[in-house]
């Protein structure tokens, strides 16, 4: 019998269990209903939001290799790219800072809630700077809202090799722009600036109206292109939880809308400097660019919820 999208994640956690001492274990692990730990998420660094579980500098490399496959074994193989490219830009970040401490790929953190079961639910985070993974699995089914992923710096080189950790959700959402006509671009286009993701950590069960254009006013193609760029963010978990969630929001196409607020030029293989947002009845996604000094564009969050089912809250109703 071929082998589960679930059944791989449980076997690379009780892999990465094996590889730690009591001591560890007891830190790793909460209870799947703690609610506290499961908001302990944010964009900002582990030194001014501390993270609890078990960080990569505690690692030693067995143990390091252990939980990053854990991690990998819930996500695409595009996920895990896109994770690696944030934690590698954080590196940089710490390089490009003479060496400051409160940045790096050792400070990211691991922790497992509930029991890994192939039944029952549980629940895998992971995340430190611009980044928190909330990946909550129940049965063959799984839930990676809400997510958050940002890049600072959002263009780096690493190995000769130019990096842009978030620049297809930067590109496809140009395309989009770019594929509007003018009536279309004025219903698009917010009439006030917003600095700043709307439903970032700290705004769980909050909603927002939605604004700009409606998808029933798009044509077929632009309406592609939204699925295309709404998969940046779907497509982050594992190929078959993605594959249930792109049924879900095509089949909720026609309550999308798409906003954006900002400017509306840029510059070809750079990020864009403007806020946009897509918004369903069952997502909400926010790209921020960071306007704290510098070059926005070059530092930004992005969010990506299920109003309705963040922490997978459907998947665990009793």
């Amino acid at each position: 019998m071929a082998q589960t999208a679930t059944s791989r994640m449980v076997g690379a956690a009780n892999s990465f269990l094996a590889t730690l001492d009591q001591k560890q274990r007891q830190r790793l692990l909460f209870a799947f209903d703690d609610e506290k730990q499961r908001a302990r998420w944010s964009n900002l660094p582990v030194a001014m939001v501390p993270r609890s579980g078990l960080g990569m500098g505690e690692l030693n490399a067995s143990q390091r290799s252990a939980a990053m496959a854990l991690v990998a074994s819930a996500l695409s193989k595009t996920g895990f790219e896109k994770v690696q490219q944030i934690m590698d830009g954080d590196e940089t970040l710490k390089r490009n800072e003479g060496g400051n401490p409160m940045f790096g790929k050792d400070l990211y953190f691991i922790s497992i809630l509930g029991t890994p079961s192939e039944r029952e639910p549980w629940m895998l985070q992971f995340g430190g700077h611009h980044l928190a993974l909330n990946i909550t699995i129940s049965g063959d089914r799984g839930v990676l809202t809400p997510t958050l992923t940002g890049a600072q710096p959002s263009l780096y080189t690493i190995n000769g090799k130019t990096v842009r950790p978030l620049g297809r959700e930067s590109d496809k959402a140009v395309a989009l722009l770019n594929a509007l006509d003018d009536g279309q671009k004025k219903r698009a286009i917010l009439s006030y600036r917003l600095a700043d993701l709307v439903l970032g950590p700290g705004q769980d069960g909050k909603t927002i109206a939605p604004e700009g254009l409606k998808a029933p006013a798009m044509n077929e193609r632009q309406r592609a292109m939204l699925l295309d760029l709404i998969s940046e963010w779907s497509g982050i978990i594992h190929e078959s939880a993605a594959a249930a969630r792109m049924a879900e929001l095509k089949a909720d196409i026609n309550e999308t809308w798409f906003a954006w607020s900002g400017p509306i030029n840029v510059t070809p293989g750079t990020n864009i400097a403007a806020y946009y947002r897509v918004q369903g009845p069952h997502l909400v996604i926010e790209y921020a660019p960071q306007r704290m000094g510098g070059d926005p564009a070059m530092h930004v969050h992005t969010m990506y919820r299920d109003p309705t089912n963040d922490y997978g809250g459907k998947l665990t109703a009793k």
